[in-house]
C-alpha cells in the first residue's frame, strides 16, 4: 500500500471522527474512481470502518474498532489545554 493511500485512509477515519457519519456523505466525500487512490475500498476491505442502518436515520458508516487502533497508533489525539 502507498504512503499516498495509507495518509488518506488515516485523514477518512479522522473525517469520520468519533460518532457516525450518513453513507451517503461519506461516499460523496471519499469514494474514487482512481484504481490508484481506493481509498474508501481499502478502508472497507481492512475492516477500518462498519455501516449499519439505523431506524430513521439510513445507513450510517462509523470507525471500527481496528480503524481506532490505527489512528491512535499513528495520529494519537492532540490534547488541548485551556489558558
Amino acid at each position: 500500500m502507498s504512503d499516498t493511500v495509507e495518509s488518506l485512509i488515516l485523514d477518512l477515519l479522522e473525517w469520520i471522527g468519533p460518532t457516525s457519519r450518513p453513507y451517503d456523505d461519506v461516499l460523496e466525500a471519499w469514494r474514487t474512481s482512481c484504481p490508484r487512490l481506493p481509498v474508501w475500498e481499502e478502508a472497507v476491505d481492512r475492516g477500518l470502518v462498519v455501516s449499519r442502518y439505523q431506524a430513521g436515520c439510513g445507513r450510517l458508516v462509523s470507525v471500527s474498532v481496528a480503524g481506532r487502533e490505527l489512528l491512535g497508533a499513528h495520529r494519537p489525539p492532540v490534547s488541548v489545554r485551556s489558558a
